[in-house]
């Protein structure tokens, strides 16, 4: 009879999630804590790494059980693969198969002499760079398809391999169902990605939102967050895509995903990306 594997094959545990990962598992590490409070771990079990996240606080239980939701609905290659979900006694688990990588989070730490991550990945070559722009791309195509909005998309969501050149994207417990009416004022996120209506309460959340947050994103990438055009790695037909996607009035800009996503490989197609 096969055995039960304790993180997969549970509902729910009757400990702290720490002291039981430290018990079914080997070189179990956890991470610093969130800024949503969540607590992740980094546990092997079997010779098997997995992410395991967790929240004990009734609005982090909320989001974890949103992000059971949204993968439920939407899987990509490019995304960690939700294994499970289960209760501790104090609140809500998730399970992920481990990604190799090195996070783009802005705010990790660093060792002494270490360059950021997200330096060395921003000093790519351009076409490096754009093919992961067009990953993260085609899961926002994937994403809009499916009837989900993003919120808190920014580069602390972005995993990239830099021996395989993978892009992996994380941390999607703040995507809700198509449209959502912004009833906070400030929505959850990094101002440099977010558009102008996720600080107005009342205003409408919706594909162009999306538009506005994968424009600021290839600024952010592209040209190591500047909004400088001497920055841009890339042609000029992008930085004009790029444009007109971030435009303050979302009139103005690509009124869904698809269309932006179809500009960006139109001035692809016309471009010649460095490759130095």
């Amino acid at each position: 009879m096969p055995t039960q594997h304790p993180l997969l094959d549970i509902t729910e545990i009757d400990t702290d999630i720490s002291d039981y990962l430290k018990h079914i598992g080997e070189g179990t590490y956890r991470f610093p804590e969130h800024d949503s409070r969540c607590q992740s771990f980094k546990v092997e079990v079997d010779s098997q790494r997995w992410f395991v996240k967790h929240g004990n606080i009734p609005q982090t239980i909320t989001w974890l059980k949103q992000a059971v939701r949204f993968h439920t609905a939407v899987q990509h290659e490019a995304l960690p693969q939700l294994h499970n979900a289960f209760s501790t006694p104090d609140g809500f688990t998730l399970v992920y198969n481990w990604v190799n990588g090195e996070g783009l989070r802005p705010e990790r730490e660093l060792h002494p002499g270490e360059i950021h991550p997200r330096d060395r990945f921003c000093a790519l070559p351009a076409d490096e760079i754009v093919d992961a722009l067009n990953v993260i791309y085609d899961v926002h195509l994937l994403i809009e398809k499916k009837g989900f909005i993003a919120e808190d998309f920014y580069d602390g969501c972005i995993i990239y391999n830099f021996e395989k050149k993978q892009t992996h994207l994380y941390d999607f417990d703040h995507y809700h169902p198509a449209p959502f009416i912004n009833d906070r004022g400030r929505l959850y996120g990094s101002r440099r990605f977010m558009a102008p209506e996720e600080f107005q309460k009342g205003e409408r959340i919706d594909e162009r939102t999306n538009v506005f947050m994968l424009g600021r994103t290839a600024f952010v990438l592209l040209a190591n967050s500047s909004n400088s055009r001497d920055d841009w790695k890339g042609s000029e037909a992008m930085w004009q895509v790029a444009e007109k996607a971030t435009n303050a009035d979302k009139q103005l800009r690509y009124q869904s995903v698809r269309a932006f996503v179809s500009a960006w490989h139109a001035a692809i197609a016309t471009s010649k990306i460095p490759t130095v």
